[in-house]
């Protein structure tokens, strides 16, 4: 059996707050998009009012959003465009002040169009904070990460890592054959 990796002097709560998550497919929730971006913290506890505008109003700005939403507050979310959805969803993990952002495909569902401005949004937010993106577009990868590791997809050996490194070294020169054979096109 597996050595229990749990630590009573971890408080898992604080250690939650401190990372923001966006999801494949963008998941806005049923309300405004005003709501959307406060609902984490209003969760996280009391702000005033001025102090939640201030708050929604710089998260949706990191998120590049905010000139296209900034008079449609108060509508609905899921009227938005899937691009503006993401970028939504985005906005709502920053809103809480994440000192990491997990991101899981986020541009796989959208257009070139949105994947630009996702892309270019990374690119300053990196500066901020550490960002984790899982993604199977080998461009993407090239073109967003600092340092990058590979996976086996191998069913006897799945979820190992292979390789990490510099993204110039993994897709320039890998040390790996196997990820060199990956990132060439080889398979997979």
């Amino acid at each position: 059996m597996g050595q229990d990796i749990y630590d009573p002097r971890v408080n898992v709560n604080r250690l939650r707050r401190q990372i923001g998550m966006v999801f494949q497919k963008p998941n806005p929730f049923a309300t405004s998009i005003y709501d959307n971006v406060a609902y984490g913290v209003r969760v996280a506890g009391r702000v005033s009012r001025n102090r939640l505008d201030e708050m929604v109003e710089a998260a949706l700005r990191e998120a590049a959003l905010w000139d296209e939403v900034k008079d449609h507050l108060r509508k609905p979310a899921l009227g938005l465009s899937g691009g503006q959805q993401q970028r939504l969803c985005i906005a709502r993990a920053l809103a809480v002040k994440p000192r990491m952002l997990l991101m899981d495909e986020p541009c796989s569902a959208l257009d070139p169009i949105a994947t630009m401005k996702i892309e270019a949004l990374l690119d300053v937010l990196r500066l901020e904070l550490t960002i984790v993106i899982v993604t199977h577009n080998m461009q993407q990868a090239a073109r967003v990460s600092e340092f990058t590791a590979f996976f086996s997809t191998d069913e006897s050996r799945i979820g190992e890592m292979v390789e990490f490194g510099s993204a110039k070294q993994i897709f320039g020169g890998s040390l790996n054959s196997r990820t060199r054979d990956y990132v060439e096109g080889r398979f997979g």
